[in-house]
């Protein structure tokens, strides 16, 4: 299932999710721009490496506190598909989690649940030595929060069964229950398994968006949504 936009109108226009966006889109044209191997070395620099973290070991050619990696690896992406996929679910429904706190809240929340996630990837991950990047833990944090703000809005989904594609309205509980299952079982079976995907930061950004919202959610934002005739 890949979510193309929800059905769930906001009150206030998205500042902060469409900066973040706009961001992490400038970060990955500023590592194609630089060639292969100097984009390497960018990575390299601001990238979370789990054992580098853990050891305090800086090397010499490091550009940041080894600290501030959990933050400054959120904002790089590997690919197309990688930042192509990530834009697409912050701005889907990183604009209605936005709404709910306010920009400035919604700052604090989207880097405390990057942060987060990228923490327990690291502790899952303590010996490697492959450079975590991405903004799928942060996001994360951001489905986990819209799951149980918005549980019963619809999102126009494309589903695909071999040649069976088309687009069909599912409630967010099952779109975003469906994707926190897919993580929650690739990250025990990738388990000792080295590099890849950082499930772990999947989920761990799921859970802490689900404990935070409560704190950083405006007063009066009631739980499952505002308005009737925007759900099932």
């Amino acid at each position: 299932m890949i979510p193309i936009k929800d059905i769930n109108p906001t009150e206030r226009f998205a500042f902060v999710t469409l900066f973040f966006i706009v961001l992490n889109v400038a970060v990955f044209l500023y590592e194609l721009m630089i060639g292969p191997e100097a984009g390497e070395l960018f990575i390299d620099s601001f990238a979370l490496v789990p054992k580098r973290l853990f050891s305090g070991v800086t090397e010499t050619s490091a550009t940041v506190p080894i600290g501030a990696t959990l933050v400054t690896s959120m904002f790089l992406h590997g690919g197309f598909l990688h930042i192509g996929g990530n834009m697409l679910y912050l701005w889907i429904f990183g604009n209605n989690v936005e709404d709910s706190m306010g920009h400035i809240r919604f700052i604090v929340f989207y880097l405390g649940c990057g942060i987060i996630a990228s923490y327990i990837h690291a502790l899952a991950n303590a010996s490697s030595t492959v450079p975590m990047i991405g903004a799928s833990g942060a996001i994360s944090g951001i489905l986990g929060a819209y799951l149980l703000l918005y549980p019963r809005a619809r999102v126009l989904t494309l589903i695909a069964f071999g040649l069976y594609i088309r687009t069909v309205e599912v409630p967010a509980m099952f779109v975003l229950g469906f994707w926190f299952i897919l993580q929650f079982l690739n990250a025990i079976l990738s388990t000792g398994t080295g590099g890849g995907v950082a499930w772990y930061a999947h989920v761990g950004g799921f859970v802490a968006g689900m404990l935070l919202i409560g704190i950083f959610k405006r007063h009066g934002v009631p739980w499952g949504g505002r308005k009737r005739d925007d759900y099932l």
